[in-house]
């Protein structure tokens, strides 16, 4: 508890009628503690509504705590979430940068650190949501209710139109979570137009985003923009291949309110996992690629959230790198917004998990310039993750090895250095990855003390990290017993002295 110590001068009369005085100091201390900070918005998990201890990215983009993540896949369990978004649990990644800045915030605010829910708590949150929630749908903590602090007075401002793209979720780190509405109250007729879309209504609709009027095309965006948020229904229906023709050519506008928010609709239509391979065919990547090098800031992070959407589709995958995704988002890597670093990171990602988009990149140079951020700890799980995909080609090997990735990896292991398991784990399943390398690997890192490292790694390691730090150190092992059995000089005496023997024999 902090102790507060304040001081005061007061003046007092010494004699009556004298003219003097005195002047008396005095010291109050206090121990009252400062109000408690409430955490922002983007650490609360919209299953549990805590802050979280644990946070994993799933295939959709959002953010939960791990073992409520877990729960809902064993249970088949797909939550309608407050913004219409469905979750998708099928891949988990564990979100390394958001749980540092939770924990860093933690300690700056002097606040507990977050301890993980546990496993039986989970399953109880989460059948209670089953059995108490009709149509599924999870609503997380409001935003108002969250930052109001002990007085009772909000701290919400409400944002503007153009630096607001809450909405996107495929953008946002921290998942799904309700914030303020950048929109106004009022209703506008393209929006209640838009709620059930027909032939008729689609016309219409595609007339006002075609208008030689711009404030036309961005009050029909805006409202676009809002309905394909917030309701799930209407973006299969609005995803046609007219409909797209058009954003193609508005996401490349000169006007930024027209290319942020044509961007957006992309973002939220992209959510639908139907809709993934439909938005590709219609050639709107490289209208992305184009904004990503050289849009509006706003548009950047929406164009570095769709190409990660669209990326969760092994359909995607090969097209979008074929289209020359791969270098601009390697690029957008070093963006001054942590939403274009992160979508990107994490597109890149699930590109490399193809082997074509591997090699690509590779020879971009990518590795390299990985190298360098992960020694200068920037982006570190994220990269790592990217870094652990190009340990599984064989050009992306050699050039790991050239860079000292062996090296750094074992010095990683062997100082501990790594605050989370899941960074532990990434580490082991690169060098796994290194460790194919044949005699290369095994070279570079006998010579790094990889046999002591992965030894003292191996009495904790579980599951399949265990099994990975085993057969790395199989690897290892096979060329020291190949080296110990096996007597070279001898072996050459033995086949020389052979045709002699024989000779004799005869």
């Amino acid at each position: 508890m902090l102790v507060f110590e304040r001081f005061f001068i007061e003046r007092e009369d010494t004699e009556m009628g004298s003219g003097k005085n005195r002047w008396r100091i005095s010291f109050h201390r206090s121990t009252a503690a400062p109000a408690k900070k409430q955490p922002p918005i983007e650490f609360i998990c919209p299953i549990s509504g805590s802050l979280m201890a644990d946070p994993v990215i799933v295939s959709s983009g959002q953010t939960f705590e791990r073992n409520c993540v877990s729960v809902c896949k064993n249970a088949g369990f797909n939550p309608l979430l407050s913004d219409g978004s469905i979750p998708d649990f099928s891949t988990i990644i564990p979100n390394l940068a958001l749980k540092s800045t939770i924990l860093n915030w933690c300690r700056e605010s002097y606040v507990d650190l977050p301890k993980p829910i546990d496993q039986i708590s989970a399953e109880k949150l989460v059948l209670s949501l089953v059995a108490s929630q009709t149509h599924n749908l999870i609503d997380p903590p409001k935003q108002d209710d969250i930052r109001k602090p002990a007085g009772g007075k909000s701290t919400h401002r409400p944002s503007r139109l153009s630096t607001s793209s809450s909405e996107s979720v495929a953008t946002v780190a921290s998942g799904p979570i309700s914030r303020p509405s950048c929109y106004s109250s009022q209703s506008s007729s393209s929006e209640i137009e838009v709620l059930n879309v027909n032939s008729s209504d689609e016309e219409e609709l595609i007339v006002r985003l075609t208008s030689s009027l711009v404030h036309e095309q961005e009050d029909s965006l805006i409202s676009l923009r809002k309905v394909t948020r917030t309701k799930v229904e209407t973006r299969s229906r609005l995803c046609t291949s007219r409909l797209m023709s058009v954003l193609r050519s508005l996401i490349t506008s000169r006007y930024a309110v027209i290319q942020v928010n044509a961007t957006a609709v992309l973002v939220n239509l992209s959510l639908e996992n139907q809709n993934k391979v439909k938005i590709v065919r219609s050639g709107i990547v490289p209208p992305l690629i184009s904004i990503l090098k050289g849009g509006f800031p706003e548009a950047q992070d929406h164009a570095a959230g769709a190409l990660f959407s669209l990326a969760l589709d092994d359909q995607n995958k090969t097209a979008i790198g074929v289209l020359g995704a791969l270098q601009p988002l390697m690029h957008a890597l070093r963006s001054e917004s942590e939403r274009t670093r992160h979508d990107s990171s994490l597109a890149l990602y699930h590109l490399t998990l193809v082997q074509s988009n591997r090699s690509k990149l590779v020879k971009l140079g990518a590795v390299q310039t990985l190298m360098g951020m992960v020694k200068s700890g920037h982006m570190l799980g994220r990269v790592m993750l990217i870094l652990s995909n190009l340990a599984g080609c064989a050009d992306g090997r050699a050039t790991m090895l050239d860079s000292g990735a062996v090296e750094w990896f074992l010095g990683m292991l062997r100082r501990n250095e790594l605050e989370f398991e899941s960074g532990r784990e990434i580490c082991i399943g690169t060098l796994y990855g290194l460790s194919q390398g044949g005699l290369r690997f095994k070279a570079v890192a006998k010579a790094a003390g990889a046999v002591e490292v992965m030894e003292e790694v191996e009495k904790t390691a579980a599951g399949g990290s265990g099994e990975k730090v085993k057969r790395v150190l199989d690897v290892l092992r096979g060329r020291e017993e190949e080296e110990e059995e096996v007597d070279w000089e001898e072996l050459l005496n033995t086949e020389s002295d052979e045709p002699r023997r024989r000779t004799i024999s005869s």
